[in-house]
């Protein structure tokens, strides 16, 4: 978002209205849109500021001590406020783990953020993570997850369950390509949005947050979309659905490498 200026009142609409519907979680970085993304949601959060939960992410060679606290304050300019609820680690770098964490600490002291967390990361690297100091203040790791790509349910989602890190899942329904068609087209997907008069990315969007350890942050820029995401979250999928998905989308039997897009 914040990329097409011809674009910039519907995308302030689309997320109001999901803050309207109780999706509260806004997700930017300072990447997106060379910030012009954050700019955006802080036009569309003035006056809503208490009302939303704000995630922002530092590029890998902002993670440093010598950057990342000007690259938060610049984020936070563009956001029109004077803290994150989380500020996460877009992907790892050449900065060593332990002084970004240190980074983030320092700026959760000063307030300018809430909670801290990383991005991309698979399970070698949050195993690394877990290795240094302050490594439990890590709030949350957001990573590729939907129906088609499945890889984290192999070990990565029982690493952080068991060490109580939940996951944020980003594409939840596989924006573009192939996969999203046959999300779209699947013939048990169809069969399951039908019995629940829903369409098939709603049941998409409720497998991926079947579990209280997933938070999904689908993209949504019309009305309408909008709308469909908001209701995906009151599907609550039978062990018989969940079955008839196993077998169409099986979860991985062996190890396979973090999906990035």
């Amino acid at each position: 978002m914040g990329e097409d200026n011809q674009s910039k009142s519907g995308e302030i609409k689309a997320l109001q209205l999901g803050i309207d519907l109780g999706m509260k979680i806004i997700d930017t970085a300072e990447m997106y849109g060379n910030g012009d993304s954050e700019r955006l949601v802080g036009e569309a959060i003035q006056r809503r500021r208490e009302d939303v939960f704000l995630v922002s992410k530092v590029y890998p060679h902002h993670a440093g001590l010598d950057k990342i606290a000007a690259a938060c304050e610049n984020s936070l300019k563009r956001l029109r406020t004077d803290r994150l609820d989380l500020y996460l680690l877009h992907w790892r770098g050449r900065v060593p783990l332990e002084e970004t964490i240190e980074g983030m600490e320092r700026l959760k002291k000063e307030g300018k953020i809430l909670r801290w967390g990383v991005s991309n990361f698979d399970t070698d690297d949050m195993q690394e993570l877990w290795n240094t100091p302050d490594c439990s203040h890590c709030a949350v790791n957001q990573v590729l997850y939907h129906l088609g790509s499945r890889g984290i349910d192999f070990d990565l989602l029982p690493w952080q369950r068991k060490h109580h890190i939940p996951i944020m899942a980003y594409s939840p329904l596989a924006q573009g390509g192939s996969l999203r068609k046959q999300l779209l087209s699947d013939p048990v997907i169809e069969e399951i949005a039908q019995k629940y008069n829903v369409k098939p990315l709603q049941i998409a969007l409720a497998w991926t947050i079947r579990t209280n350890h997933v938070i999904a942050i689908p993209k949504a820029v019309q009305e309408h979309h909008v709308l469909e995401n908001a209701e995906a979250a009151s599907i609550e999928l039978t062990e018989e659905d969940l079955h008839r998905l196993d077998k169409v989308f099986p979860k991985p039997q062996k190890k396979i490498p973090l999906d990035i897009i």
